[in-house]
């Protein structure tokens, strides 16, 4: 992930050499093989004004391939806490639980999940929208290349300590993601960045490579502090504090509502930064 926001790598590289030179030093023979365990349920739900979605998948031994089949053999149920309702959701034809009925912002939700007699919960805030000021590409030289810089702006919602999660897409394909906070809003603006393709596309990876005509749209949803540490996490390769309560599972239930911004990229019409 290239989204340069709070990403510090020192701590993690400290303790992996700290547990090397233990690791080294040891008489007895360690063992590193994966062992079996059962597999977790993993529970992904999102609320926005069109309607909540929810994604229950189980997590995939090592040694076996990635199997992202969803469960329908569940009961999920999305509670107003603040109104009092509460909705019974259905599988679509994708394996989602879905119910068009829409999130109101400032109202508390709670998710429950019943499979396999177990029992999983979350709570959350419904966050109302922020507003997109723009996007923009700049050229910035580095030592190997230029590479295309890709700069956001959007207004903080100006609560205090808010949370953000931003999502970027390549011609409707993820591209990058990441978490930040305001801590760095000026005048109520805050500005995230990213580093996209060099400009010699050949020695470019596919996965970062952009062509001229692709469109790179950003998604902005302001979430709360939980899930940025979820969020934050996962970019370090942890499962990061658990979002639900009840039986054990992975998984997180996020009450939003995304606003996009879209740019095309066109090389040959990027500014070069000084």
């Amino acid at each position: 992930m290239k989204i340069y926001l709070i990403m510090n790598r020192l701590l993690h590289i400290l303790v992996v050499t700290i547990v090397s030179v233990l690791a080294t030093s040891c008489e007895k023979e360690l063992d590193f093989k994966y062992h079996y365990i059962e597999p977790l349920t993993v529970i992904e739900g999102e609320l926005t004004p069109l309607g909540v979605k929810v994604g229950i998948t189980l997590t995939t031994p090592m040694d076996e391939p990635m199997n992202r089949t969803r469960l329908t053999d569940a009961v999920v149920t999305l509670e107003d806490i603040t109104s009092g309702e509460t909705t019974v959701l259905t599988p679509d034809d994708e394996g989602f639980f879905y119910d068009p009925s829409p999130g109101v912002a400032g109202h508390d939700y709670r998710l429950v999940v019943e499979r396999d007699g177990c029992h999983y919960e979350a709570e959350t805030t419904m966050f109302p929208p922020v507003s997109i000021v723009g996007l923009e590409f700049n050229w910035i030289k580095m030592p190997y290349d230029h590479v295309a810089v890709l700069q956001g702006q959007f207004i903080d919602n100006s609560d205090g300590n808010d949370y953000y999660w931003v999502k970027l897409y390549r011609n409707g394909e993820i591209y990058q993601w990441g978490e930040m906070d305001d801590r760095g809003a000026v005048d109520g603006i805050l500005t995230y960045f990213t580093m996209t393709t060099r400009m010699d596309t050949d020695e470019e990876e596919d996965d970062s490579v952009l062509f001229d005509g692709d469109v790179m749209t950003a998604v902005v949803s302001q979430i709360t502090r939980p899930m940025h540490d979820y969020l934050e996490a996962l970019q370090n390769d942890s499962n990061g504090p658990a979002m639900f309560s009840g039986d054990r599972c992975l998984g997180y239930f996020i009450a939003s509502s995304p606003v996009s911004d879209s740019i095309v990229f066109h090389p040959d019409e990027i500014p070069y930064y000084n």
